[in-house]
């Protein structure tokens, strides 16, 4: 379904939305980043490899800079559909267009999609055309980096704060997210 197909078939008075989503998991294995030491010293940073995982779901509006997201322990079809209902109820008085890969839980015949949502999918191999990657740059870079976790807990609230704390910041977002080739698209319903 192309964009302009959706934006002809939504009432006049109905506010569109585009939302950009993609999955990461954060866990356990450490994250080594460069970092400042005094001179002459060298930085010492732990080390682990340990194999528990927990995943952020995000989606993210470029324009106005909200994020909503949720950290589950996997993800699958029922997983996602979790997170379009969530998204649904997030953005309930708007109808969203919601881009994201081709993964086999988006693609799923039982992936139960609310009403005001409108699922598009990026090419496949593009991960640059998503700008939920650079959250979970931002994210590894500002707080896993050079870190490590004793149980996987504190991975899960370490996470959950991080996306608490950027998601509240609107202009922060908004940089990370709007690419200036979609600053140009004229994305209007009315």
């Amino acid at each position: 379904m192309l964009v302009e197909e959706v934006i002809a078939n939504l009432p006049s008075a109905v506010q569109l939305k585009v939302l950009f989503q993609d999955e990461s998991c954060f866990g356990r294995i450490s994250d080594r980043r460069r970092c400042w030491a005094p001179m002459h010293e060298r930085p010492i940073v732990g080390q682990q490899v340990i194999r528990e995982f927990v995943y952020a779901i995000a989606a993210v509006c470029p324009h106005s800079g909200q994020l909503t997201s949720l950290v589950m322990p996997w993800v699958d079809t029922e997983v996602m559909s979790i997170f379009l209902a969530h998204v649904s109820i997030e953005f309930k008085d708007v109808h969203c267009l919601m881009f994201l890969d081709g993964a086999g839980w988006h693609i799923a015949k039982e992936l139960r999609v609310p009403k005001n949502i409108t699922l598009l999918f990026l090419p496949p191999y593009s991960p640059e055309l998503n700008p939920v990657e650079h959250i979970w740059e931002h994210l590894r870079e500002n707080y896993f980096g050079n870190q490590s976790f004793d149980s996987l807990d504190e991975v899960e609230n370490a996470l959950c704060s991080a996306l608490r704390t950027i998601g509240q910041d609107y202009h922060l977002v908004s940089s990370l997210t709007c690419f200036d080739w979609f600053k140009t698209l004229p994305l209007m319903s009315n």
